[in-house]
């Protein structure tokens, strides 16, 4: 079972395991206890993609967007059967130098990292999996490439902030390895599911650039403080990988491989 179906992570799951029951927020509500208890029933396996994810809009409401994120009521639902919930690097504060191992001290910095990190906590003390990812991306839809290519068609020149360290996450990758860790034999535990490597959005954003064939001077440098937004966002982001290992599964691939495959 896959919920989210409608969001860019949850379309792609759906696409390479057509044989699962896929709801979008129209047709499954995650908050109805009733109606999860239900379609739950019908499965062994529950993948979660559903999430509240307008960062800034948390902010100004931060209750509904807990309601959503918590997961309490589809944790309560899974007791006995196999629950992935997918998480945020948000849950960190920023302020690592080095990656972040998966039992790192959490400490968000903003409403939806609050929100997000209620989730994983009920997902696991209900004995299910959180997967971990950042800066989620694909080839449609609302993301990071997909924007910069808008501006690219647009403006001459685009300004990207070149001091917040993350991983692009492409969302088929993503997809591949939550599919994989469903079938593994792999012990309920957080794992991060993010592309290896490092980048800043601003080398992010040249790369998308020369990938696209275009030129990737056109990118320009700056810093955050020239974009203030409701939500502060984490400096560092980057994940490490180590409990891939316990499930017999490698990491995903480097973040530049897989934006390569992901713009041929």
């Amino acid at each position: 079972m896959i919920t989210g179906a409608g969001g860019q992570l949850g379309s792609r799951l759906q696409a390479l395991a057509p044989w699962a029951t896929a709801y979008d927020r129209a047709s499954l509500d995650i908050t109805d206890a009733e109606a999860v208890r239900e379609a739950v029933s019908r499965h062994d396996i529950v993948i979660n993609a559903a999430a509240w994810t307008d960062v800034d809009g948390a902010e100004a409401a931060e209750a509904a967007a807990t309601a959503v994120n918590s997961a309490g009521v589809l944790a309560a639902a899974c007791a006995g059967k196999r629950l992935i919930h997918l998480s945020t690097d948000y849950v960190f504060d920023g302020s690592a130098s080095l990656p972040y191992p998966e039992n790192s001290k959490t400490n968000p910095i903003n409403a939806y990292g609050r929100s997000k990190l209620v989730g994983e906590k009920a997902v696991l003390a209900a004995g299910g999996t959180v997967v971990r990812t950042a800066w989620l991306y694909d080839t449609s839809g609302r993301n990071f490439v997909t924007t910069m290519l808008k501006l690219a068609a647009e403006r001459d020149v685009v300004s990207v902030v070149d001091d917040q360290h993350g991983q692009p996450t492409w969302a088929l990758a993503l997809a591949r390895q939550l599919l994989a860790l469903a079938s593994a034999d792999a012990p309920a535990a957080i794992y991060h599911g993010t592309c290896t490597g490092r980048t800043t959005w601003y080398l992010f954003a040249r790369e998308i650039f020369r990938l696209s064939g275009l030129d990737p001077a056109r990118v320009q440098p700056t810093t955050s403080d020239r974009f203030p937004r409701p939500a502060r966002r984490p400096a560092y982001s980057v994940l490490a990988h180590g409990n891939w290992a316990a499930a017999g599964l490698a990491p995903l691939p480097p973040w530049d491989t897989t934006l390569e495959a992901a713009l041929s």
